[in-house]
């Protein structure tokens, strides 16, 4: 008898310690606390609201704050190091385009993180296309007339973009490619003084977002010629495609929003993450904001956002080899 009791009271006693190290070792719900969400650019510009719209309706989804950083620095490269070296927890996150993650390890020799390696592609948010634009000293008012134009004049027509290496700079390079021509690129430090050279005439053109563009388009300071995208712009109906011109018919190069963690996320964090922010993406409060914006909501699972940037890496290195960018690192 007094051996069976012994025997209880050491099985009970080991019970009781399985049960104490289960509930020491259980970890608890994501998120439990705050979450950061690095915006690599500096506030007010695509990224940043797009980052913050987004953190928004997470945040009401999840009960936690999502914050918004802002880290600018190095075409985004700054703020995207900071989150590939941050802890995979999931409570670091980045909102990012296509410069710091599928441009920039072609335009570099080295960097200090592996866009593929050192961060989780966790949904796509949105397709932005650009807007080709001309001021209103640009007799040219159509892709055609530009095309001829420049054909006859190789060298004397120029466009701007936002900086060296941009999706701005691409758009114009690939045109170039595909229509044969030669207008020279002209960077500036983002769309603002970009677009007030369009309307002064100091330049004929230039690529710039819908959104930047489109007051001075509804001005009638500048003229919108064609988008990038494919299909056309719910914000510009009557303006066409740049792959609507038989000579740019194979044309499409827009500018994209995408929410990243630091490689390494937990299975489980990352289903949160993920599934949640495609249904915030997915709200018509969400889609409205995008659309207005002139851009096109697109939630993808994490396996299809992760070939999308493999076929947009792609894509963006053929445009910087054939043209010979380079930036310094």
């Amino acid at each position: 008898m007094q051996i069976t009791r012994r025997k209880f009271v050491i099985a009970a006693g080991a019970a009781g310690c399985v049960t104490l190290t289960g509930a020491a070792g259980a970890q608890p719900a994501y998120p439990n606390r705050p979450v950061r969400i690095v915006a690599p650019h500096p506030a007010g510009g695509g990224v940043d609201i797009t980052a913050r719209k987004l953190g928004e309706q997470m945040q009401s989804m999840l009960g936690q704050p999502f914050v918004v950083d802002n880290k600018p620095g190095a075409n985004g490269m700054v703020g995207a190091q900071a989150v590939a070296t941050s802890a995979a927890d999931g409570y670091t996150l980045m909102v990012a385009g296509p410069g710091e993650i599928a441009i920039a390890p072609h335009l570099y020799k080295s960097m200090a993180y592996d866009p593929f390696k050192d961060l989780q592609p966790i949904t796509l948010c949105s397709r932005a296309p650009n807007v080709l634009v001309v001021g209103p000293k640009t007799a040219a008012t159509s892709v055609a007339e530009i095309i001829a134009h420049a054909k006859a004049n190789p060298g004397a027509m120029s466009f701007g973009s936002s900086g060296i290496g941009n999706i701005q700079h691409l758009n114009g390079e690939l045109f170039n490619m595909l229509a044969g021509v030669k207008i020279v690129h002209v960077p500036y430090k983002g769309a603002a003084p970009q677009l007030a050279d369009i309307v002064g005439g100091q330049i004929e053109m230039g690529y710039a977002s819908v959104a930047a563009a489109l007051p001075l388009i509804r001005a009638g300071k500048v003229r919108a010629i064609a988008v990038t995208s494919r299909d056309r712009v719910p914000a510009l109906p009557s303006v066409p495609t740049l792959s609507e011109s038989p000579a740019l018919a194979s044309y499409e190069l827009n500018n994209w929003f995408g929410l990243f963690a630091p490689a390494g996320v937990p299975a489980a964090v990352l289903e949160t993450v993920s599934s949640s922010a495609r249904k915030a993406l997915s709200t018509p409060e969400m889609q409205k904001f995008i659309v207005d914006g002139g851009a096109a909501p697109a939630p993808q699972s994490p396996d299809e956002f992760r070939t999308f940037l493999h076929g947009e890496s792609t894509k963006f290195s053929r445009i910087v080899r054939e043209v010979n960018i380079t930036a310094d690192s």
